[in-house]
């Protein structure tokens, strides 16, 4: 089975029409580690396409906060002001939908392991090699006493591409593909554990404006992480033109 493995997309419309165009004929299921809305100004498109293509999703905060399960006061006023938007927009059904979407961590066909943050926590973020340690060391002891083999786990929540890997008590980063590159591809030791974040789909926050996905072989257990352009502008115009923070239109041509 291959999966096209997705995060963060943000209501970015032109980011997913683009990925899904770049990872056409290469997948077979489609999954999602959350936040499939907010920040930009198509929440109800990438829900819509979400709840007739989604083979597994989980929640992630904003999609937690923007159907009403969370307070919207935890987040930035940046981040707020763009929640408070996204609420008063969504509709019915894609509002109930938010609602019932399953907590990670959740097991897809014994295969792989889908998180927002963290295993330990969905709004965890693991950003460096000490964090990583410490979620190692806990999917560790959660495989002992479940007498499981460990599964790759895929996580989002921080914006930024990366696989880490760790065998034989030393823990590795394969970074992702630079411009123009569009593609790293790591093969999967059994003997190993891994933890890898396919970036953010509509909201790259790594330096690279290219919108992220990852892409795992369940049978040849090989991941590629991948990154393909789109029109920034064109989302950049609609944010505008739907009253969002400029902020949130800007950034996207930087990918920060």
């Amino acid at each position: 089975m291959r999966y096209l493995i997705l995060s963060d997309i943000h209501g970015n419309r032109e980011a997913l029409d683009a990925v899904l165009k770049d990872a056409r004929d290469r997948y077979d299921r489609i999954l999602s580690c959350g936040d499939l809305c907010d920040y930009g100004p198509d929440s109800n498109y990438v829900i819509d396409w979400s709840r007739a293509n989604l083979a597994s999703v989980i929640r992630g905060n904003h999609d937690r906060v923007c159907c009403g399960l969370d307070d919207v006061e935890k987040f930035t006023d940046l981040a707020q002001a763009s929640a408070r938007w996204t609420m008063e927009h969504l509709t019915p059904a894609n509002r109930t939908y938010l609602r019932e979407l399953p907590q990670g961590p959740i097991m897809v066909d014994n295969s792989v392991t889908l998180v927002h943050g963290s295993p330990r926590h969905e709004d965890e973020y693991v950003t460096n090699l000490q964090e990583v340690g410490e979620i190692f060391a806990f999917l560790e002891l959660a495989s002992r006493a479940q007498g499981d083999a460990a599964l790759p786990c895929f996580f989002g929540h921080t914006h930024h591409q990366a696989a880490f890997a760790k065998a034989g008590g030393r823990i590795r980063r394969v970074s992702p593909p630079l411009a123009p590159t569009p593609e790293v591809r790591l093969l999967l030791d059994p003997g190993a554990a891994y933890l890898i974040n396919p970036g953010s789909v509509g909201q790259p926050r790594d330096g690279d404006p290219r919108a992220a996905y990852a892409i795992f072989d369940g049978g040849s257990r090989e991941v590629a992480l991948r990154r393909v352009p789109y029109d920034t502008s064109a989302t950049e115009w609609k944010i505008l033109a739907a009253g969002l923070p400029v902020k949130l239109g800007a950034r996207l041509a930087f990918g920060r």
